[in-house]
């Protein structure tokens, strides 16, 4: 009887000797078996990452389908598309599918799934069941959340602030609170399963000052999950207790209070902003120093300031509480905290700043995702400076100009650096190459999309438009416009990789192991698609993790 190694492609035969298997292609997780059944049941740490790719693409599309109804909404001062009714449960859903289900599990379920096992020179997560039924916890709370929406809908926004949740909206807001609850443990499960898998399973030689800066953006963030998110699963049950039971909670009716429930909410949710952007700045930080074939300025300061923005992010939450009626004293106190966000932030951005500073810079795609990404982070970043100030963010809170401000971060910000992130390891994931123009195309439309769409909404803002308003005064319908206009441009832009990035897998040439001339485990020693369990043995881990003095030439070719 003969038995087969896949690992080496050799045959054992009955009488203990090997014979070379007859050639075929690679083996790679792509070719292995690849019935429905494998896929679904899998726990392979890249397979269970393509299975995220495609739930958060689909929760994508249709977050962007519920944006498009609102910017349509708002084209004309008055409510002639939706009802103001309709137009609340829409807002809501657009803010609950794109936070929940697309912007906090992108980088990490996806990319993260897929790359930090061969970044630090494993062959899996620690826990691969886990990893496979956080998975499915996230599918099961996408259907609860998707059939509340999409059944009668939630009109309360995304926050779902009480009293209007827990005691006056229609029933659907059990059906999408239990969502979010379910999606909560998906959330913790993986961010415990990357603390651990970084912890216990590094390679030898691979120490913590050797590891990629995105896997330090995978550690601060998977450390906020894991603390933070708790936090929100007990507040969304207790408004289920008060909402079935009666018991007085937050509806001052009953004896409760409001504002605890805006404390705990926010406790969670503000460092939920950072489980969406610091993933992107891990990401960031990848793209600059591979494309200006230069070691990452500040490598130690800019992994601890991952570190510090996660910190950060639980000492400052009440800044979303100025007009709630705080303590001023309380006010002042996260106020300074808030500002002081800015440190650690500035501190990546004057360092990718100086990465490029005498750097052969390549103009590939995934580079000019990067400079998207940082003209609108630091836009976004620094708008939120008025929202930070007691005085102006009187005037400006619930305005339009939050919205910009928090898109700025979030699409701006997020979306680009998952953007630019997938474009770069597209070609190790599939093994294919994508249009070099078409996605330069793409970059391009979304970030003047973009522009267009959220920086009149500052001005709006300013000029005193709420947020949540379906009808405004007719002398902001031109800002409007500008908006809605910029919103279509936005749409092809993201229209745009939806088709060339599925298509190249058809049309694409077969991508070489490391097209771009990186310096990381994942391109360097290991192939395009990866070997099943990533490595046939413990790689070499350099001294310096991005060192490109042992580039070849064909590599730099590649990637200019």
């Amino acid at each position: 009887m003969s038995t087969i190694n896949l690992d080496r492609g050799l045959i054992a035969g009955a009488d203990g000797g090997t014979t070379t298997a007859p050639a075929k292609a690679p083996l790679n997780y792509l070719n292995c078996e690849s019935t429905v059944a494998s896929w679904l049941l899998t726990l392979d740490h890249k397979r269970i990452g393509l299975l995220y790719l495609v739930g958060i693409t689909a929760m994508f599309i249709l977050g962007g389908t519920f944006a498009s109804l609102i910017r349509f909404e708002l084209l004309t001062p008055k409510g002639d598309v939706l009802s103001g009714d309709s137009y609340n449960k829409t807002f809501t859903a657009h803010g609950v599918v794109m936070i929940f289900l697309f912007l906090i599990p992108s980088i990490p379920a996806v990319l993260g799934n897929f790359l930090l096992p061969i970044m630090i020179g494993t062959k899996d997560v620690a826990f691969p069941r886990l990893n496979l039924m956080s998975f499915y916890l996230y599918v099961g709370g996408g259907i609860f959340l998707s059939l509340a929406l999409l059944f009668g809908g939630v009109d309360t926004g995304w926050t779902f602030y009480t009293p209007l949740s827990s005691s006056y909206a229609n029933g659907n807001v059990m059906a999408a609170a239990l969502g979010v609850f379910i999606i909560g443990f998906s959330s913790i499960l993986t961010g415990l399963n990357f603390i651990v898998t970084i912890h216990r399973m590094r390679a030898p030689g691979m120490t913590w000052f050797r590891m990629p800066l995105f896997v330090w953006a995978m550690y601060a963030t998977s450390l906020v999950q894991v603390l933070g998110t708790p936090v929100v699963a007990i507040t969304v049950s207790l408004l289920g207790f008060e909402r079935i039971l009666g018991v007085g909670i937050f509806d001052p009716r009953l004896g409760g209070d409001p504002i605890l429930f805006q404390h705990m909410f926010w406790f969670y949710s503000h460092p939920a902003v950072y489980i969406m952007i610091i993933p992107s700045l891990g990401v960031a930080s990848e793209l600059v120093t591979t494309f200006s074939r230069k070691g990452i300025f500040g490598y130690e300061i800019i992994a601890c300031s991952s570190i510090a923005i996660a910190i950060f992010g639980f000492i400052v939450w009440a800044h979303h509480m100025f007009t709630s009626g705080i303590s001023p004293y309380a006010a002042m106190v996260f106020s300074f905290l808030t500002f002081s966000v800015a440190i650690p932030s500035g501190i990546k951005v004057f360092s990718w700043l100086a990465t490029m500073f005498k750097g052969s810079i390549s103009y590939a795609s995934p580079m000019m995702f990067f400079f998207g990404f940082i003209g609108l982070f630091t836009i976004g970043g620094m708008t939120g400076l008025f929202l930070s100030t007691l005085g102006t963010d009187i005037h400006l809170h619930d305005t339009y100009f939050v919205v910009a401000h928090f898109h700025y971060i979030m699409v701006g910000g997020a979306i680009m650096g998952y953007m630019g992130g997938m474009h770069y390891w597209w070609p190790k994931i599939t093994g294919k190459m994508y249009s070099e123009l078409w996605s330069k195309v793409s970059a391009a439309l979304i970030f003047v999309g973009f522009n267009f769409t959220f920086f009149p909404q500052f001005f709006l803002g300013y000029l005193g438009m709420p947020r949540r308003y379906h009808e405004y005064p007719e002398e902001l319908q031109v800002l409007n416009v500008l908006s809605t206009v910029g919103a279509s441009v936005l749409a092809l832009g993201y229209i745009l990789p939806l088709l060339y990035l599925p298509g190249s897998l058809f049309f694409g040439a077969k991508a070489p192991k490391n097209p771009w001339g990186a310096s990381t485990l994942e391109w360097t020693e290991c192939e395009s698609p990866p070997h099943p369990h990533n490595f046939e043995s413990n790689p070499p881990i350099p001294d310096h993790v991005y060192d490109y003095s042992q580039l070849s030439k064909e590599a730099v070719r590649v990637s200019h």
